[in-house]
């Protein structure tokens, strides 16, 4: 029996426009990851099933991750409340993806919604 903390978060996302993307890659964490603008948060650690829409693609992607931070509503800095979900690794399609969609931007030292 799961309880309601260790049940899988399902999340759907959109991103149509590379600066958001950008602003919400974490090339930094292993398999890489995504940072979603949220109030619905989750404990570290937390399994999520993410649905993305990305960019022009016709599909959604569908990635499993788990939750390595948050941002709580009311953050120092005006940082953007919300979840860092790491790519758990299975589809590495969709960081090849989101890379392409980057290249040449993943060095830039702009402010992100990440670290």
């Amino acid at each position: 029996m799961q309880t309601e903390q260790s049940a899988t978060a399902c999340l759907s996302l959109s991103i149509r426009d590379r600066a958001l993307l950008y602003e919400s890659y974490m090339p930094f964490v292993r398999n890489g990851g995504l940072f979603v603008a949220t109030n619905e948060l989750r404990e570290l650690g937390g399994q999520v099933l993410l649905s993305l829409n990305l960019m022009h693609e016709p599909e959604p992607f569908q990635a499993m991750g788990k939750v390595v931070w948050v941002t709580p509503k009311g953050a120092q800095g005006g940082r953007v409340a919300g979840m860092g979900i790491q790519f758990d690794g299975r589809d590495a399609g969709l960081r090849r993806k989101i890379e392409t969609y980057l290249a040449g931007a993943l060095g830039s030292d702009r402010r992100t919604r990440t670290l």
